[in-house]
């Protein structure tokens, strides 16, 4: 395509590995946390995987890890405090239209969502789906894999009957907290 000032530009479509899946939405959700704290509207971090380093080497830039694994499975990728409530939720994403394949969440996922909410914590996922970004909140995804419990996923319209879409703004760029406030919240 030609541009004027014969500046040319090319757009090639990027292959995203399934590896990096659900990184643009991680990269919203960290903007979005930011400007929560920049406001001091509430305290989010996105935890570190624990891993456990076996080998380093000395480079030109300083350490550098050489090799490492995974030292325990995470559980999920967010935790904080809002209006005096611990939050603990993580970011998902599916190419799928129509359901939401369960095998995105491992069972340490939901042992630990379990315990949050036995504690009176928050936790929820924010699921990318269709073009738009859904909060699916943890006791309506417990309550499903406890009511079909050979469901190998959750049906796009249970997300759509109990979740809630998360509104794209400037800033926060995915309001998630706008959806808390009217779960836990309510005046």
């Amino acid at each position: 395509m030609q541009y004027p000032n014969s500046i040319k530009k090319s757009f090639n479509k990027e292959k995203i590995s399934h590896a990096n899946r659900g990184m643009k939405l991680e990269s919203l959700i960290n903007l979005s946390n930011d400007y929560y704290r920049e406001i001091n509207k509430a305290i989010i971090y996105k935890k570190p995987t624990p891993i456990k380093i076996v080998n380093t080497n000395f480079s030109n830039k300083g350490l550098r890890i050489t090799d490492a694994f995974f030292e325990t499975p995470s559980t999920l990728d967010y935790n904080g405090i809002y209006k005096g409530k611990y939050i603990d939720f993580d970011a998902k994403e599916t190419k799928e239209t129509t359901r939401f394949p369960l095998q995105n969440l491992h069972e340490h996922q939901l042992t630990h969502m379990k315990r949050i909410l036995e504690h009176g914590g928050i936790t929820f996922l924010i699921i990318s789906m269709n073009n738009e970004y859904y909060y699916l909140d943890g006791k309506d995804i417990i309550e499903y894999i406890n009511n079909n419990p050979d469901k190998k996923s959750i049906t796009f319209k249970y997300i759509e009957e109990k979740g809630f879409v998360i509104n794209k703004k400037i800033n926060p760029r995915i309001d998630y907290l706008e959806v808390i406030d009217i779960l836990y919240f309510k005046e």
